[in-house]
C-alpha cells in the first residue's frame, strides 16, 4: 500500500527562559514593549505534522511520500527522513521563503511566548498531486494534514475528483479554517482523524451532527489521551481501544502524528480497525516516551512488544504475521 502525507514541514526552536516573564513586563509600559531574554538552553527539533507522521511510517518499513512546501534550507531535513524510509520526491522547494519555524521561549513558571512563521508553507497551496501518482506508479491513500488551508482544501478535492482514497486530518489549522473550508475537506474521507476538542470543533464548524459527518466519512477515529482512542462508524457499533502501556511519559508534543503512522501502517498491513488502534496506540507511547516527535526509535521489535504488554499476545501475533 502506497501512503502520501501531505501537511507541514518545520522546525521547532525551543529556549529555557530561568527568569519570570511577569517580572520583566511593567504593567503602564505594555504598549512600548522592548525586551530580550537571555535563554540557557536552546532545542531544534524537526517537527511539522506531515514529516512527524511519514518519519514514524517510514520506521515501519511503509515508505511514504511526503508532500509538502519547504525552503533551500531543508536539506539536512530532507537526509533525516530519508534515512528513515521517507519518499522526499513530493516536497516542493520554495526559490523565496525559508522552511516554516516556530520558535518559542518557555520561562521557569511555564509561561511562553512563541511566533511561528509559515514561510514556504503558504506555498503548498501550488502543489498538484495528479503528476506525483503518476510519477510514483500510483496512490492507495493520501492523507491531508495541517498546512496552508488553501492547500488541505486543493488535495481533498483533487482526491475526489481523481477517485484517490483519502483521510482528513485537519488537527490545529480547523480553528484557522472557515465552515465551508472544513466542510469541504472533509467530504468523501475515507478516514477522518481528530482528538476530543477538534472532534466539537469540526461539527461546529460545519453545523453536522455526529451522526450526520459519519455519513460523509468512512470512518472517523477520535484520539482520548491517557484514554485510548475511539472508532465510528455509521450504523456500527463505537469501538474503543484503551491506551497502550506507557513507561515513563515525557513530552506529549507528535504523540498524535506517532498515532496516526502507526494506525496507517496497521490499514496498509490489512488488519481489522481494533488492530489498527492499538498498532496507533502502541506507536504513540513510543512518542510519547522522549521528548521531541522525531527522537523515538520505532522498531519491529519494539511495536510488537509494546502490543504484547498491552493488548496481549494474541495481539502481538497477528501484527506479527501481517507486517511484511
Amino acid at each position: 500500500m502506497r501512503i502520501a502525507v501531505t501537511g507541514s514541514i518545520a522546525t521547532d526552536h525551543l529556549m529555557t527562559f530561568e527568569g519570570r516573564f511577569a517580572e520583566q513586563l511593567i504593567a503602564d509600559q505594555l504598549a512600548q514593549v522592548s525586551l530580550s531574554f537571555l535563554v540557557d538552553e536552546l532545542e531544534v527539533r524537526r517537527g511539522g505534522v506531515a514529516a512527524n507522521i511519514s518519519f514514524g511510517l517510514g520506521c515501519l518499513g511503509l515508505n511514504p511520500v511526503l508532500v509538502g512546501a519547504v525552503g533551500p534550507d531543508f536539506a539536512e531535513y530532507s537526509a533525516w527522513l530519508e534515512r528513515h524510509g521517507v519518499d522526499v520526491s513530493g516536497v516542493h522547494v520554495s526559490e523565496m521563503r525559508h522552511t516554516a519555524r516556530f520558535v518559542c521561549t518557555t520561562d521557569r513558571d511555564h509561561n511562553q511566548i512563541a511566533s511561528f512563521y509559515a514561510g514556504a508553507m503558504t506555498e503548498a497551496r501550488n502543489i498538484e498531486l495528479w503528476p506525483l501518482v503518476q510519477r510514483v506508479g500510483g496512490l492507495d491513500l493520501v492523507l491531508v494534514g495541517a498546512n496552508d488551508p488553501e492547500a488541505m482544501v486543493r488535495h481533498s478535492e483533487e482526491c475526489r475528483v481523481r477517485g484517490v482514497s483519502f483521510a482528513a486530518d485537519p488537527s490545529q489549522q480547523l480553528a484557522r479554517m472557515e465552515g465551508p473550508q472544513v466542510r469541504s475537506l472533509i467530504e468523501g474521507a475515507e478516514y477522518l482523524f481528530a482528538n476530543e476538542y477538534e472532534k466539537a470543533l469540526a461539527e461546529q464548524k460545519t453545523g453536522w451532527n455526529d451522526t450526520e459527518i459519519l455519513s460523509r466519512v468512512r470512518t472517523r477515529v477520535t484520539t482520548l489521551g491517557a484514554k485510548g482512542v475511539r472508532v465510528d462508524r455509521a450504523g456500527e457499533p463505537t469501538l474503543h481501544v484503551p491506551a497502550a502501556h506507557v513507561e515513563n511519559p515525557a513530552d506529549p508534543t507528535g504523540v498524535g502524528d506517532a498515532f496516526r503512522a502507526g494506525f496507517l501502517a496497521a490499514v496498509a498491513w490489512g488488519l481489522e480497525l481494533d488492530r489498527c488502534a492499538q498498532v496507533g496506540n502502541a506507536a504513540a507511547v513510543h512518542c510519547l516516551e522522549v521528548s521531541g516527535p522525531q527522537e523515538y526509535r520505532l522498531t519491529a521489535a519494539s511495536l510488537l512488544d509494546r502490543l504484547a504488554r498491552s493488548y496481549g499476545d494474541d495481539a502481538a501475533a497477528e501484527v506479527a504475521d501481517r507486517m511484511p
